[in-house]
């Protein structure tokens, strides 16, 4: 007895209501994939990928050609623009039956990277970048565009001013009644009761979107954290001793700021690096239990 395949009810069929997709895939698919940034590196992520479906007379696209050709892809070589563009020009012509015209790719992972101390040298620890990496080719038009998420500390400048102006009060009470005070008498003082009141600050996190020019070799990913680190100067430490402690505290004494002053300060590290892009800032509050947040975008 002769069995004949199944026949393919996706494309056999005739959609029970004819309407044009913009967009059909499958979200959330585990690969691995080295980035042409570091290419040592194996990092495990999340993929989102899809196609458009403008023929309404078509039930559906091939859907198992998209996830084949993405793992194909992971295996082959690092990813980088170039070849994010080969893989949409393939997921394109895997559909051909189906007219698709525009596809998508959204790769979300982490890079691992190792972070020296602030001052004590050999001493350094690892620190988790997330970060997305984007593309999308509809007709001849190609963008790219990377997804990034930097963590730094932010001291409140209004908070730090009122705890100045306690430790001035409490300082005139003390030695009011004294026409001239020893500068040791002062020193020991401090050390006692400089503490007294302290600024809050706390953990915040700057989420950046950058153009990617499709023409590059890589995406730049190590390159921008150095450029947000240095503009925000008060970057999360991994591994630390009381020198790089204080030094932290230092840099966080010498950079106060508001959620507006952290965006500003991204806005202008980047302006002159990336033909267009976009940053949110949030702060996560320690004095209240909500998150102050700012955002700004720049286009050229």
């Amino acid at each position: 007895m002769n069995f004949s395949a199944p026949a393919d009810t996706a494309h056999a069929a005739t959609p029970a209501f004819a309407a044009a997709l913009d967009s059909v895939g499958m979200r959330h698919i585990d690969v691995i994939f080295t980035l042409a940034d570091h290419p040592d590196s194996v990092l495990s992520a999340k993929a989102d990928i899809s196609v458009n479906l403008p023929r309404s007379d078509k039930t559906g696209i091939h859907m198992s050609r998209l996830y084949q050709h993405l793992y194909q892809w992971t295996q082959a070589e690092p990813v980088s623009p170039a070849t994010l563009h080969a893989l949409l020009n393939t997921l394109l012509y895997s559909q051909q039956e189906c007219g698709s015209s525009s596809a998508a790719v959204r790769l979300r992972s982490q890079l691992l990277l190792h972070r020296p101390a602030l001052k004590t040298e050999d001493l350094a620890g690892c620190k988790a970048y997330p970060l997305e990496l984007e593309a999308c080719l509809d007709g001849d038009k190609l963008s790219v565009s990377l997804n990034l998420d930097i963590g730094y500390s932010s001291t409140c400048p209004c908070s730090a001013t009122l705890s100045r102006q306690l430790l001035s009060e409490q300082f005139c009470r003390q030695f009011a009644a004294q026409p001239v005070v020893d500068t040791r008498h002062i020193s020991q003082w401090l050390l006692q009761h400089a503490s007294l009141a302290t600024p809050h600050s706390q953990r915040s996190t700057a989420r950046l979107n950058v153009d990617i020019n499709p023409a590059h070799d890589n995406f730049g990913v190590v390159q921008l954290i150095d450029l947000a680190e240095h503009a925000l100067a008060t970057p999360l430490q991994t591994a630390v001793k009381r020198a790089d402690e204080q030094e932290f505290a230092r840099l966080n004494g010498a950079n106060l700021m508001f959620v507006e002053d952290a965006a500003r300060r991204l806005h202008a590290a980047l302006k002159p690096h990336y033909p267009a892009f976009s940053i949110n800032v949030a702060h996560h509050e320690s004095l209240h239990p909500h998150d102050a947040v700012a955002s700004v975008s720049h286009n050229r």
